[in-house]
């Protein structure tokens, strides 16, 4: 099966490949890593759907839960006419109740690298609201080129939408970057609206990124087999045990995949050798106070506004404004 999938990938396609550039770089690394934006192949995409159901992952529940109560309040907090912008899309359905009691939305601008969900999310909106304008953008919403098809688009105010805590898998420089890409491609007075899981009791942290179910095991180790599939290697799944773990010092959730045997693997041509007990660091997922989160915002570019929690105070969405 390995062979076969390997050969249906053209060699200069392999070495051309970011992916690859990314993957030898990032095991290459005296502590090997892997980009966590490469988890959400089609299948990841999903197995990542699947630990939204799952009872020890609370995220999901909990921003629902502030979502439903607040929806009307958010609606006028935006205000009348949004063109909502949604980085990481997914399947869209946090977004679809929001658009559907906004005041008179322009439309909905959901970017995502997964183009099979983002199409079939559109469909699905423009059954459920009709009328609804959808600009659908497939890439990498780090990345400048997704946004260009924006300027195309008047609109009296734009809002990026932003939820599901997305914003902690990334390194506190690296966040605050994200934020001013967004404020780059808003104007002043334009809104952010954004999802993060707050400090909490490290128990229920960790619990939440080790389910009972294991879906979260499935979920890291399936970037082994994208690596096998898309750029020709020989990963070993069974080899690597998924590990996460809260790191207080850093406020942060860190996943990792841990080698349980010295071997070697080949990755388009190239070989890497694992120890007993190395890790692949896959994901970060930082956790946020409220004010550590406003002073990020204001350094992204950001005003913070105001924001909602759930009554154990455990998760909170953000609304900010361009300054």
């Amino acid at each position: 099966m390995k062979a076969a999938l390997s050969s249906i990938v053209p060699e200069q396609q392999q070495q051309d490949s970011e992916f690859l550039k990314d993957v030898l770089e990032g095991l290459g690394g005296k502590i090997k890593t892997l980009p966590c934006k490469y988890l959400y192949d089609e299948l990841g995409s999903r197995l990542f759907e699947d630990i939204c159901e799952v009872e020890d992952y609370y995220l999901t529940r909990t921003e629902a839960d502030i979502f439903s109560k607040n929806l009307k309040d958010i609606a006028f907090t935006i205000g009348p006419e949004a063109l909502m912008i949604e980085p990481g899309a997914g399947n869209c359905e946090k977004v679809e109740a929001l658009l559907a009691v906004l005041e008179s939305p322009k439309g909905y601008y959901p970017i995502d690298i997964s183009s099979e969900i983002l199409f079939q999310a559109e469909r699905r909106i423009k059954r459920n609201l009709p009328g609804m304008q959808v600009w659908s953008q497939v890439g990498d919403f780090t990345q400048p080129d997704v946004w260009d098809k924006l300027a195309r688009i008047s609109s009296r105010k734009r809002v990026v939408f932003f939820p599901g805590s997305t914003i902690g898998n990334f390194e506190l420089d690296k966040a605050e970057q994200l934020l001013e890409l967004f404020a780059a491609n808003l104007g002043v007075g334009d809104g952010l609206l954004i999802g993060t899981d707050l400090v909490k009791d490290s128990v229920r942290l960790e619990r939440a990124y080790h389910d009972s179910e294991h879906v979260t095991e499935k979920f890291n180790k399936n970037i082994l087999n994208r690596i096998n599939a898309e750029l020709g290697a020989d990963f070993d799944h069974t080899l690597f045990a998924h590990r996460s773990f809260y790191h207080q010092l850093r406020q942060r959730v860190e996943m990792h995949l841990v080698c349980l045997k010295n071997h070697s693997v080949s990755v388009a041509g190239s070989q890497v050798d694992f120890l007993e007990g190395e890790t692949i660091h896959t994901e970060n997922s930082h956790k946020y106070s409220i004010n550590g989160f406003s002073k990020l915002l204001s350094k992204g570019g950001f005003a913070p506004i105001c924001h909602w929690k759930d009554s154990a105070k455990s998760y909170a969405i953000h609304y900010a404004q361009v300054v």
